[in-house]
């Protein structure tokens, strides 16, 4: 039987050569995100990896954003029901802590939809500190694409994303953080 340990997980959750093991990832790659439905998990980059099993069933892994991410229990259940509609039985769907979700594992068109959703995608990449740097961030409006915003609270509706406001149009935005 297949498991979690049999599969390799790709630092950028690659779409699988084997066509079998296409096949599972293809069907994982249609659940959305419920907190930002725009997105499919292979948009948001938590989808790691994917293989069909010899038994007829389907293993996927999957990196939540973060370790307490409520949406998780949400996504396993869309995996295993859109698996189990594709005809796989058993499936497994196990969540992996490491290495650690990064905005840098978001596709670059997981980036442009949320931007037509109203949402201002992470910028640049994920830092790596090695000390008390603290840089400035400018985040671009959604709507009107002005640089002259501000940050109104560290959280915005999810603890992905930050809330800020344009000073240009006024209006308040969500800003997914990079992580």
């Amino acid at each position: 039987m297949t498991t979690a340990e049999d599969l390799q997980l790709s630092p950028e959750g690659v779409r699988p050569q084997d066509p079998r093991d296409a096949a599972v990832w293809d069907l994982a790659a249609e659940v959305n995100d419920p907190e930002i439905p725009v997105l499919s998990i292979a948009d948001l980059g938590i989808l790691r990896a994917a293989a069909a099993t010899e038994e007829g069933g389907g293993v996927v892994l999957i990196t939540p954003t973060y370790s307490g991410c409520p949406a998780m229990e949400t996504i396993t259940a869309d995996v295993r029901a859109a698996l189990q509609r594709g005809g796989y039985d058993p499936v497994q769907v196990h969540t992996v802590l490491k290495p650690a979700w990064t905005t840098d594992w978001m596709t670059d068109e997981g980036k442009a939809k949320l931007r037509e959703y109203g949402i201002t995608p992470p910028t640049g990449a994920a830092p790596v500190r090695n000390g008390p740097i603290s840089v400035g961030l400018s985040v671009k409006c959604p709507r009107c694409d002005s640089l002259d915003t501000r940050e109104l609270a560290r959280f915005g509706s999810t603890a992905c994303k930050a809330l800020y406001q344009c000073r240009a149009c006024l209006e308040p935005f969500d800003y997914f953080k990079v992580l």
